[in-house]
């Protein structure tokens, strides 16, 4: 269950597990983050909309700060973990490319806006955000680059390289695609960018 299925307004004083309240917390969190960004939003809003009282919100979490990064590194390992799934789904190189860029779109589409989490963060200027996003990134790449090394015939730093490439090209046209407002079918966009991302990986290793 995710943390935004445990938004449910309770009645104040209900008695929870641990675990499901801090489930039901970062469910609420996630709501208020992105809708408000991080300095608009107050530990007031996210127990209102938890439906707890701010002793109850801050006996999970002391502050504004480390509840924000409980839910980012949430939302890192989710995308981390889609990447993973979507590289493991097949042994057919090319199909990993489609998967890999399926995983991102999905993440954008069906993550309740956490995407604006990872990749549009008003906090980046935060070391311990900058450093958890640019290691979501990195460690994304990382899955993707032995893929490139093997079927372009690259050396390991210009795969890397080329992976990190891939890996922002999927994260920024999928956003675009939904800002844009979808206007063309997510299946069709899945493919134009899996397709672009294939023939780039096809032109190597380049002619001297």
């Amino acid at each position: 269950m995710t943390a935004t299925e445990q938004t449910e307004a309770r009645p104040r004083g209900q008695r929870l597990p641990r675990r499901a309240r801090r489930n039901q917390l970062l469910g609420a969190a996630q709501e208020v983050f992105v809708a408000q960004g991080y300095h608009a939003a107050a530990m007031d809003d996210i127990a209102d909309r938890a439906g707890v009282s701010k002793p109850v919100l801050y006996q999970h979490f002391p502050g504004k700060l480390e509840l924000y990064l409980a839910l980012l590194d949430q939302h890192c390992q989710a995308l981390v973990q889609a990447v993973r799934e979507a590289l493991a789904s097949t042994n057919d190189n090319k199909q990993r490319i489609a998967a890999t860029m399926d995983a991102y779109f999905s993440y954008v589409e069906h993550e309740g806006g956490a995407f604006r989490l990872v990749f549009e963060s008003d906090l980046t200027n935060e070391p311990s955000v900058r450093e958890r996003v640019d290691q979501v990134a990195l460690d994304c790449a990382k899955m993707v680059s032995p893929l490139i090394a093997e079927d372009a015939d690259l050396p390991e730093e210009q795969a890397m390289l080329l992976a990190v490439s891939l890996c922002g090209m999927a994260q920024i046209t999928a956003r675009h695609w939904l800002s844009s407002g979808q206007q063309i079918p997510g299946d069709m966009a899945r493919r134009l960018t899996a397709s672009l991302a294939w023939r780039g990986i096809a032109g190597f290793p380049m002619q001297h």
